[in-house]
């Protein structure tokens, strides 16, 4: 199936069935419903889903026994479950749903499907749905609002998806009370998990927020509580791992009381959204090129950094690691006045790897934003070093809270972009590759590696960025962010700042914009 339009063709589909087999596509529903309606998305919100099969990863759990599955969730504590009744591309059926209400009437259910009539909210209302869900992206704004209402006045909850500000600005007629952000776009089924910060900061009406898809593991839930989501909808991952439901039900109640930190990603997401002219998750246009998120790395002296952000810096960064560019140890808490980002680049390479002295003070006197992982460390190892501690296998995977981090990798074959998918953190950032240093060495990375990481996520590129080639990289590539260090340098560990004024002029001149943070 092509992926040009897959929500289209599903919709499609769905409405040649229903009109070929009726609102309840052959399933006998109850003419009256059974069981009273029970409250959806109670705290602590993890919504486990009940899928066989997707149109991204083909059969999931083809033979897979929807009430074993509900029941077995249950026991986990989770108390919301999504049962998929489309059968064409999920494979799955009101039957399931109508099984499960009758096997444990106390759970929550969501009918997901591609709904498009009221008649499609009343089957779910006497199917046991207790809740239904509206992807703005299928509807009209007139259906939308029939449907939502539809479902207000059978004492039901609606989930008003969203994916993009258009679908959100749409939603905000109806100001719904329960609205799920889709990291995965329906239209590819590509995952953007820094989206649904973007768009999350946009709703201005009093309202409980579900972080759907893309969540795999304790670290992506902890990450959409901590970022303030009131719970999230966990599909695939749920159903083939018995033991995450629990797990995930633990992370959301850790994100949620857990501080919620300096913000880092929440202030990254603002920032690329502005940049981007607010056009998150709409496709955006071929038309001038966004300005990028500004990270000068490698400084080491408080005239360097004054001037990095007087001329428009977004994030600063400061190594430590074996580096000519290694900042001091104190230096970002003397930059406190300084209102700009500030991320500590570390390579954690020891056995067991853990964080630099210096760094871990910094980050408990809060003068780092952010880790920047330059190493070799595995994504199994980022989130316990970033809270502080060597890697375990227990989940949660360390004591303390987790400071926000990415990983960085250095490309050197499309293959190695491939490592981008397996890591949590929200953005990759990609550089060159040399083999006598981690970073700095002022090459640039290879146009067919850029090409690979940015089939992947939105580009963070690193590695021979100066005032000769950014206007070039930026008209080109169309990142979302660029880090320059060395080929901004008078010397190594010194900024030039003749050169950095110039750099900056060449952003503005090719993008039109100030900084974005």
């Amino acid at each position: 199936m092509s992926r040009a339009d897959i929500l289209q063709q599903i919709c499609r589909r769905r409405r040649e069935r229903v009109a070929a087999e009726g609102p309840t596509l052959g399933v006998a529903v109850p003419p009256q419903r059974a069981t009273p309606i029970v409250p959806f998305a109670r705290a602590p919100a993890v919504i486990c889903e009940i899928k066989r099969r997707s149109p991204s990863r083909g059969d999931i759990s083809a033979d897979a026994d929807p009430v074993a599955a509900a029941l077995a969730y249950r026991d986990s504590g989770v108390r919301s479950v999504s049962v998929l009744t489309e059968h064409d591309h999920f494979g799955g059926s009101l039957a399931d749903l109508m099984a499960v209400k009758q096997a444990a009437p106390q759970l929550a259910l969501l009918r997901k499907d591609f709904l498009l009539t009221r008649e499609d909210i009343d089957v779910a209302y006497r199917a046991g749905a207790d809740a239904v869900l509206l992807i703005v992206a299928a509807l009209e704004d007139a259906e939308l609002a029939a449907l939502h209402d539809a479902a207000v006045e059978l004492g039901m909850q609606a989930l008003v998806e969203v994916h993009s500000r258009d679908e959100l600005q749409r939603a905000a007629r109806l100001a719904p009370p329960l609205v799920g952000i889709n990291s995965r776009d329906l239209r590819s089924f590509s995952i953007d998990r820094l989206l649904p910060l973007q768009l999350k900061a946009a709703i201005d009406w009093p309202c409980r927020v579900i972080f759907e898809s893309g969540i795999l593991g304790y670290e992506d839930a902890f990450y959409a509580a901590a970022a303030g989501f009131d719970g999230v909808l966990v599909g695939e991952a749920a159903m083939l791992n018995r033991q995450l439901p629990e797990q995930l039900v633990a992370a959301v109640r850790d994100g949620s009381t857990a501080a919620a930190g300096n913000g880092f990603w929440q202030r990254i997401a603002s920032g690329a959204q502005r940049a981007d002219g607010g056009n998150s998750g709409a496709g955006g246009s071929r038309g001038r090129a966004p300005r990028p998120l500004v990270k000068i790395c490698g400084i080491t002296n408080r005239a360097d950094a004054v001037a990095a952000v007087r001329a428009g810096a977004d994030i600063l960064g400061f190594v430590y690691a074996d580096s000519p560019r290694r900042a001091p140890d104190q230096l970002p808490a003397e930059l406190a006045d300084l209102h700009v980002l500030k991320v500590a680049v570390v390579v954690c390479d020891g056995n067991p790897p853990r964080l630099p002295p210096p760094v871990s003070g910094l980050l408990a006197g809060g003068h780092i934003d952010a880790l920047q992982f330059h190493g070799d460390e595995q994504p199994e190892q980022c989130m316990p070093l970033a809270a502080g501690a060597p890697p375990a296998s227990a989940v949660p995977p360390a004591p303390g809270v987790p400071a926000a981090y990415y990983k960085a990798l250095r490309l050197r074959t499309t293959e190695d972009a491939e490592q981008i998918e397996h890591y949590r953190s929200p953005r990759v950032l990609i550089d060159a590759f040399d083999p006598a240093v981690r970073g700095g060495s002022g090459r640039r990375i290879a146009p067919e590696l850029v090409v690979a990481a940015a089939q992947r996520l939105p580009l963070w590129l690193a590695g021979g960025i100066g005032v000769d080639n950014v206007a070039q990289i930026i008209g080109e590539w169309r990142p979302e962010l660029i880090d320059a260090s060395s080929r901004l340098e008078s010397r190594p560990g010194r900024k030039d700042h003749a050169r950095l004024r110039a750099f900056f002029q060449q952003i503005d001149k090719e993008t039109g914009n100030a900084a974005a943070l």
